[in-house]
């Protein structure tokens, strides 16, 4: 759920109306990953023109974007406890990759059919349509809907009849064994249903963003994540943890394929019928309108060519890693190395992830407004020092929580994946590890990415994502072809970082050429070494501290937090002295803030 949420959810809260992607849902389908799997996401929303301000309608904005960043939020922690409760039920092994899989490609196919369109072209003509429409929109709206949901029920029926097909696309050593094929199959024919459901969510939000109702589709997520950890609690109550049952493909039982299906399927369908009576109580009713000649919907059509080339390439790249993890992962497990699959390079991606989508999605919603407003004055500088600001202050935070995760990255994984075994829990660690220092680039291309949407340019980033494709398989390939087993998902997420790395270069080269003045590069990149300097000598006791902690008490839960708790605190405290010995004043200014509202 977190793909589809991270590459259009966070989007929609930055511009009100619309990620990191990743549509809808913060619990739809797959793993994690382009955001779980591509490595970008898709353009932003252009927003509405701006209408004179009223009276009160700056509180109302910051109400607004107080409900949907609370709603992000909580739907972000319920998917986090939704990931811990499926590796304890499935295990970190060839299961948990069959699940793992099968709920990957709903929101894959959703995101390459329907997906990336509806959100970069038929919203804002919704939008326009409600402000130039007699109807305040509603037939255009009725329409998008119908048309989403007929050209979704038979993208349904054909993926569910495929299904074997998709699942080889996927994972050709899981294919290749019957009992695992069986049940990645039988998964998939549940989940590939939740693509109608998905659409049909994403519509209903956006009409209610439309008439400002942004609560609803922050928030029902969160009911979608209720549902799959009841679903996953239920099957731990009958079965027990994996680590216990020792359930596996060929042993799994009919009825917890059943139960588990289901209640992956039902999340997304009381995700996508909770939004009916926010539309009834903003006084849109449901009619089917079938009259789609002659409305803009072919024009529409042709205008999301470019969004669709953007995800079709940002999706490439995790059909290629999921064949990759799954075949490594089965033979490392084989090997006595469970925890090397793809649901581990989805679990220790979620957990990565995280930072980048609260700070730096937080800070460039902040800025994006004035970045956009200085873009249409042809106001070059004043992107600029936007644009400075937001990669430096962002660095502030996500320097030293990359660092974090390379030096702790084992016991904050043996923490909260412990119930996969210690062996697995401490592979998840190592693959956290090895992403580790990219979230530094994989942040900064974010900032980065915002100046070309500023001038409304979705080319560029574009055939930018199309580089960071090519450069993530490439080494991903050289990964799986000279690494043992057990080390090519760590070596396929250290490739994710440098494939970021060559990615924010070439963006920063091309966003320099066309605005054509300096980016302020030097006091950018200034900043970040000095963090660099402040968090390299933090991390090093950081990581020796916990490491000592775990082999005198185990790696066990109190062993675990008591060599997170003190790692973490080494870290906290070195780095601040040490970025305040440099005086880094970005550092110096956050702190100020943060002493400022503590004394409010």
């Amino acid at each position: 759920a977190h793909l589809y949420r991270d590459q259009y959810g966070d989007r929609r809260q930055a511009g009100a109306t619309g990620p990191g992607g990743p549509l809808a849902p913060g619990s739809a389908p797959p793993v994690a990953a382009t955001t779980a799997g591509g490595p970008a996401e898709p353009p932003p929303i252009p927003e509405p023109t701006a209408e004179p301000r009223k009276p009160g309608r700056g509180s109302s904005l910051l109400k607004s974007s107080a409900v949907m960043a609370a709603g992000t939020l909580v739907s972000r922690i319920t998917g986090f406890v939704r990931q811990l409760i499926i590796v304890a039920a499935l295990g970190a092994a060839v299961l948990g990759d069959t699940y793992a899989i099968a709920w990957a490609l709903p929101s894959m196919i959703y995101i390459l059919t329907i997906g990336g369109g509806l959100n970069s072209v038929f919203v804002p003509q919704l939008v326009r349509s409600m402000k130039n429409d007699e109807d305040g929109g509603e037939a255009y709206a009725n329409r998008l809907l119908t048309l989403v949901m007929v050209v979704l029920a038979a993208l349904v029926l054909i993926a569910v009849l495929i299904a074997p097909l998709l699942i080889r696309m996927m994972s050709a050593k899981i294919a290749d064994d019957p009992s695992a094929n069986e049940v990645a199959v039988t998964f998939a024919r549940y989940c590939l249903p939740t693509i109608f459901f998905m659409g049909v969510h994403v519509v209903m939000g956006q009409i209610l963003n439309a008439r400002d109702r942004f609560g609803p589709m922050m928030w029902t997520p969160v009911l979608n994540n209720i549902v799959v950890i009841a679903t996953f609690g239920l099957f731990l109550w009958v079965h027990g943890t994996q680590r216990t049952s020792g359930v596996a493909v060929d042993t799994i039982t009919p009825e917890g394929i059943r139960l588990l299906g289901i209640g992956t399927l039902l999340g997304l369908v009381v995700q996508a019928l909770a939004m009916i009576p926010y539309l009834r109580a903003a006084g849109f009713r449901i009619r089917p309108r079938f009259d789609w000649v002659g409305q803009g919907m072919g024009k529409a059509m042709r205008l999301a060519k470019w969004t669709v080339l953007f995800v079709f390439a940002n999706q490439i790249g995790l059909v290629v890693i999921s064949q990759f993890a799954t075949w490594a992962g089965e033979n490392a497990e084989r090997a006595g190395f469970p925890g090397t699959g793809f649901l581990a390079y989805s679990s220790a991606l979620l957990i990565w992830q995280m930072p980048q989508a609260i700070i730096t999605v937080s800070v460039m919603a902040a800025l994006l407004p004035r970045i956009s407003r200085s873009a249409a004055d042809g106001d070059n500088a004043a992107v600029r020092d936007d644009l400075s600001q937001g990669l430096r202050t962002s660095a502030v935070a996500i320097v030293p929580i990359a660092f974090a995760f390379v030096a702790l990255g084992v016991p904050m994984c043996t923490l909260l994946f412990g119930s996969a075994g210690d062996t697995a829990a401490r592979s998840f660690g190592y693959i956290l590890m090895a992403f580790g220092v990219g979230l530094i680039p994989f942040s900064a291309q974010y900032v980065v990415l915002r100046a070309f949407y500023a001038y409304e340019d979705t080319r560029t980033p574009f055939y930018n994502t199309v580089i960071v494709s090519i450069s993530w398989i490439a080494l991903s390939a050289l990964s799986f072809v000279l690494l043992p087993d057990r080390w090519v998902v760590a070596g396929i997420a250290f490739s994710y970082g440098v494939a970021y790395t060559v990615g924010v270069g070439v963006a920063w080269r091309r966003l320099r050429a066309r605005m054509g003045t300096d980016l302020d590069g030097a006091r950018v990149v200034r900043t970040y070494i000095r963090l660099c300097g402040a968090a390299i000598p933090a991390a090093i006791p950081a990581g020796a501290a916990g490491w000592a902690i775990m082999e005198t008490l185990g790696s066990g839960v109190v062993g675990s937090l008591l060599a997170l708790a003190g790692g973490g605190v080494i870290l906290a405290v070195v780095f601040v002295l040490a970025a305040r010995r440099m005086r880094i004043e970005e550092l110096t200014t956050l702190i100020g803030m943060v002493r400022s509202r503590l004394g409010r």
